[in-house]
Parts: structure tokens; sequence; C-alpha cells
């Protein structure tokens, strides 16, 4: 599992910062959290094939996280594209998309399909035999959705010393890989766990975008391998956490630690900020595994 930063600053885009924008691959997945203005550069800045993106996640309808999005469709039409774009957002978000393409008269060539968000519960939004997408409600100042992305539990390990010793014959290696017990060449039942290892721990990723503090969010992304929760502000400014609703750094770890997550990753960082090593700082204080988002980095879940 592999995450690329585009983008990770709150509020306008500057010539050496981006707003909000990401790219996950998983499990031969490409997708794209959010589109700030700007990300179809950083896509290519960061060698990320176009042509790969099959789904987007769009966590609110705040121009820093999704204006961006409609120059990456016309992109992809001017590029001739064929395969089918899948859209997930706030219920609004294709009438805004639709329209701007209707007045500048500049339709698909290619299926674009809108999957509208307005549950205020967690719920799941795509799935396939190897991922699945769930919504995280956060709670900011229009609905807005974090996404948890997990990888489903793979198949067990044969452990191949074990299974000749035991005489199983070839034809019962996809039973033992699914977990089931067999019986062997002399009728004798093999029970599974003696000769197959656990799959690998499927790793997951939880993107909190723009929020306030809420411990409501953490039985969804308990034990997550990686974490990114938006850090705006550092403590001394918390007074305008609040009204604004968004989180401090020291916020954003609480719930990490709280969560017992893998790893922190910090965002969304207000501009006002030109040195951000007291946001790592700070959350340090509460959490031991903190990274400082930054455009462009790329971060590595084994």
């Amino acid at each position: 599992m592999k995450l690329t930063i585009l983008g990770c600053y709150s509020a306008t885009p500057r010539t050496n910062t981006n707003p909000t924008s990401q790219v996950l691959e998983i499990n031969n997945h490409v997708f794209l959290i959010d589109c700030g203005e700007g990300t179809q550069v950083e896509l290519r800045r960061n060698k990320v094939k176009f042509s790969r993106i099959k789904h987007i996640f769009i966590s609110h309808l705040h121009g820093d996280h999704y204006f961006g999005l409609v120059g990456l469709i016309s992109t992809f039409r001017l590029l001739t594209r064929e395969t089918d774009l899948h859209i997930y957002g706030p219920k609004g978000l294709k009438e805004v998309i639709t329209l701007q393409m209707k007045l500048a008269d500049s339709w698909t060539n290619y299926k674009l399909i809108f999957h509208e968000l307005t549950s205020k519960e967690s719920e799941l939004i795509y799935e396939d035999d190897k991922v699945e997408v769930h919504t995280i409600p956060l709670d900011h100042r229009i609905y807005t959705n974090g996404f948890l992305f997990k990888e489903k539990e793979g198949e067990r390990k044969l452990d191949m010393n074990a299974v000749l010793n035991a005489d199983i014959d070839v034809s019962y290696y996809r039973k033992l890989k699914q977990g089931f017990d067999v019986v062997n060449e002399k009728g004798k039942l093999i029970k599974n766990e003696t000769v197959t290892k656990p799959p690998i721990n499927p790793k997951s990723y939880a993107f909190c975008s723009d929020t306030m503090y809420n411990e409501r969010i953490i039985p969804i992304i308990e034990h997550v391998s990686l974490l990114y929760h938006e850090s705006t502000f550092l403590e001394k400014h918390i007074s305008l956490a609040a009204p604004t609703k968004h989180s401090t750094a020291k916020q954003a770890a609480t719930i990490a630690k709280l969560a017992n997550v893998g790893k922190l990753v910090l965002g969304h960082y207000s501009t006002r900020y030109d040195d951000l090593k007291a946001f790592k700082t700070e959350a340090e204080s509460i959490f031991n595994d903190v990274e400082l988002a930054k455009d462009g980095k790329t971060i590595e879940i084994n």
C-alpha cells in the first residue's frame, strides 16, 4: 500500500504548496482522494498514470477539495479516455460538474458515474474481491465524509514441507488456501492449521479530511495501519478550531492514540504557518509514530 501526497495545505493554492489531494495505491487500485486545484499537474509531476484512475473520492464541497475535478475530467476527455470513471462525493457534486460541462459543451466521451452520498452513518460505498471502501462521517461546516480503505484478508499460505509430509494431493491445495481441512491420500483428515500459515495481515488507510475533534469516528478507524487526520492549527490557535470546525495537531494525535492506529500523518495545515516542525512536536507529545504530510511525499505500508 502506497500513499502519495499531491497537496496537503488548506485554503488557497500557493506557488510552493497545493490544496488537498492524494493518491492511494492498494491491491492494484489507484484511488484519487480529493481533487483541489492543480491536482492534474501534481499527478503528472508524480508520474501517476491518468488511465489507472478509475475511482475518485471527494470528501466535501469546499473548493480546496474539489475545484480541480472538472479540469481533470476535461483532460481525460481530451486524452480520448474510454474507461468509465466513478466519482463518490456529496449530493450536489454531480449537479456542479455536469452544469460546467453543459455550459462548455464539453461532454465526456467516456461514462461518468456519480455515486452521491447523503448518509450521516458510515456506509460501504465500494467493494470488490480485494478491497472495500467505507465512509467516515466527519464534523465540519458542511456535509463531509472521510474514507476508510481496507484490504480484504487474503488466502492462507501453504507450508509446503508440511503439505508434502502429510501426503495431500495437489488437487486440494486450493481448498487449503481457502482455510478448509482436507483428507489426504490415506483417507486421514488433515487440519488446515497444521499445513498452512496465516495470510499476511491486511492493510488499511483512513483519510479524515476537514473535521473538528470527533471521538465518534474512533470505532470506524480503530487499528488502521495508517491514519491521515487534518491538523489545521497548532495548540496556540485552538480557539480557532471549534468555530471553523477544524482540528489541532494535538487533537489529531489524541484520535490516533484512542483508535490505536499504526501511524499518523498530519496535514491540511493553515497557510499562516511557515515552519511545520511544531505540528510534529505537539502531536508526538500524545502519540509516538507521527509523520508530516508534504507535497510530493510518498508513504509506504508494507
